[in-house]
């Protein structure tokens, strides 16, 4: 992994020892599609009342604020843009070290370092409409109350797509407990359905034990579409130094490690809800979007990828195209939750 994009993308810098990345390989592996020039395809999607040029977005928390990206990759290109999750006041994030290579992935314990509400509105959503693509703005609280204040602040513009209640944070205090409890999960986007006429995305952790159960709770109380999954809870340790390796502790385990877990996971959603998803988990190459859209999952958003491939969103809204065609089918929505299972 360049740990250049994770200073860019995280806001911290630390130097190490080079050591093999476990990524090296992950943008070469062979794909079973190629894209071709002009296929016929509609790559249009709709979450709820939220409709995206194509079903390929960028996750939070992985492309800072777009502007730090906009010389790697082409934001027009994309389907959406999650902007770092921001909370009311602005946060300084957890102590160090905040991120660290695992053999398939990366755990970070970032803490939702931001500028706050009022700067994000003031000097990053302007910039973030001016790129012509939907922009979903992440956001936290730590009560219901600071959430449906978040949002009923945010349905004052009309630059904002959509909204990600960002209800599954295992980096913060409180903030993952409004995805592990069902009534709290209905509560609290039930307060943001009343706030605001925005879609919502309600994103879910996959740190319980009934993930239907929340998700079901979720679509009760207003959401558009339900986002899966948040990272794993995980950690690091340093033996010989006999000491945890994130300032936290623990963090959250992101890129291929969880990808299992995340398609499991976007199919049991699907069985459980009708609103659409939006599969989130280790995914990187088109066999990656295509395996979530026939599980159930609507759209699709590239996390870890981006620190080690900032293109690879660009790349995989081009090969989708012959992708989809492959399966017979002339736009995006015909291939959705369409897995065969016994």
């Amino acid at each position: 992994m360049c740990r250049g994009y994770i200073a860019l993308a995280c806001g911290e810098l630390r130097f190490v020892s080079p050591v093999p990345s476990p990524f090296a390989n992950l943008s070469d592996r062979p794909s079973q599609s190629e894209p071709s020039p002009n296929p016929a395809i509609d790559l249009s999607v709709s979450l709820g009342r939220l409709s995206l040029p194509n079903p390929i977005l960028v996750a939070s928390g992985t492309f800072g604020y777009a502007r730090e990206m906009e010389g790697l990759t082409d934001l027009s290109s994309l389907g959406g843009i999650i902007p770092k999750t921001i909370t009311r006041e602005a946060r300084a994030g957890n102590v160090p070290w905040r991120t660290i290579e695992t053999p398939a992935g990366m755990l970070n314990s970032i803490g939702l370092d931001n500028d706050g509400q009022e700067a994000f509105l003031a000097h990053h959503l302007p910039y973030l409409a001016s790129l012509g693509v939907p922009v979903i703005v992440s956001i936290a609280g730590r009560t219901i109350d600071e959430f449906v204040e978040m949002t009923a602040r945010l349905d004052e513009f009309a630059e904002v797509g959509a909204i990600e209640l960002n209800i599954s944070c295992p980096n913060v205090s409180g903030g993952v407990d409004f995805g592990t409890d069902p009534q709290s999960c209905e509560r609290v986007v039930a307060g943001c359905r009343a706030a605001t006429s925005h879609p919502l995305l309600a994103k879910l952790t996959p740190n319980v034990t009934d993930v239907g159960a929340i998700a079901r709770s979720a679509e009760q109380g207003g959401a558009d579409a339900i986002s899966a999954i948040n990272t794993c809870l995980g950690m690091a340790v340093d033996w010989r130094g006999r000491r945890p390796l994130l300032g936290n502790v623990m963090g959250g385990l992101s890129g291929p490690a969880i990808k299992p877990i995340a398609l499991r996971i976007v199919y049991q959603v699907a069985q459980a809800v009708e609103v659409p998803i939006v599969g989130i988990g280790g995914i990187a190459t088109i066999d990656d979007v295509m395996e979530f859209l026939v599980a159930g999952a609507s759209a699709v958003q590239i996390g870890t990828a981006n620190f080690y491939r900032p293109t690879a969103a660009n790349a995989l809204v081009d090969e989708l195209p012959a992708a989809i065609a492959s399966l017979g089918a002339s736009r995006v929505g015909e291939v959705v939750g369409t897995l065969a299972t016994p």
